[in-house]
């Protein structure tokens, strides 16, 4: 084995889960706690992130919160410890959006690829694949890996292409099978070393890597949700309690 495969299959991947966002479409669940922490069958939905992630075999989770993050800090605080390092990083009263968030957190990110993971989806992968991904990518012309969705009945549209012969991730407007982002993604960290707090939503930026064929696909075929709305929010309680 040579030395980049070697390291390749030994570092630890760190993930991050995005929670900072105000959750306005799930009041008035969201008036007095913070979205990553209402519970789906008794459990806080980032929680569930975080045992998937410690089962992957992830010892190391940054956080990212905003609005009532001092309910987020008084989680943690009471948390049992159970073997993951978790960096939770204020972005004050106002959120940076995704791609400010992930950029002000670059230095607890690491030099080497890392997850991350909007904190209101729910995504059935097996999250060991989101971690041999991540050690692949290190090996990879691509900068990032998405993870693409069959659309739902909220985004028809779609938002990404993909190259039959490639597997880069197209915009749209390339004629062919649209697919929608399911928020998890695979990123090196170069990608946002030109970013800053205030560079705003990632979504601009994932359509300029695109077009500039930086990033690769994965299509998951499995259960996914976005747990954006109190209905959704009940969806998944049902599925989840079978």
């Amino acid at each position: 084995m040579n030395d980049v495969s070697k390291k390749a299959r030994e570092f630890s991947v760190t993930a991050m889960i995005l929670a900072a966002g105000k959750g306005t479409r799930m009041r008035p669940l969201t008036d007095r706690c913070p979205k990553p922490l209402l519970p789906v069958a008794g459990t806080p939905l980032i929680e569930r992130h975080l045992q998937k992630l410690k089962v992957a075999g992830v010892k190391h989770v940054v956080i990212n919160c905003s609005y009532l993050a001092d309910e987020i800090f008084k989680y943690f605080d009471q948390r049992d410890d159970d073997g993951l390092a978790i960096e939770l990083i204020s972005e004050g009263e106002e959120p940076f959006e995704t791609a400010g968030g992930i950029a002000n957190a670059l230095d607890a990110l690491g030099d080497m690829p890392f997850l991350v993971i909007n904190g209101d989806v729910w995504c059935e992968i097996d999250y060991n694949d989101l971690v041999n991904r991540a050690r692949s990518l290190t090996e990879s012309n691509s900068d990032g890996e998405l993870i693409l969705v069959e659309n739902p009945s909220h985004n028809l549209k779609g938002d990404f292409s993909v190259c039959s012969d490639s597997g880069n991730v197209l915009n749209r407007s390339i004629p062919g099978p649209t697919f929608t982002f399911s928020g998890l993604s695979i990123f090196k960290p170069e990608l946002f070393h030109s970013l800053t707090n205030a560079s705003g939503a990632l979504g601009p930026f994932l359509r300029q890597w695109s077009d500039e064929y930086r990033l690769s696909a994965s299509l998951f075929s499995g259960y996914w949700l976005d747990v954006g709305t109190p209905e959704r929010l009940a969806e998944l309680e049902l599925r989840i309690r079978g």
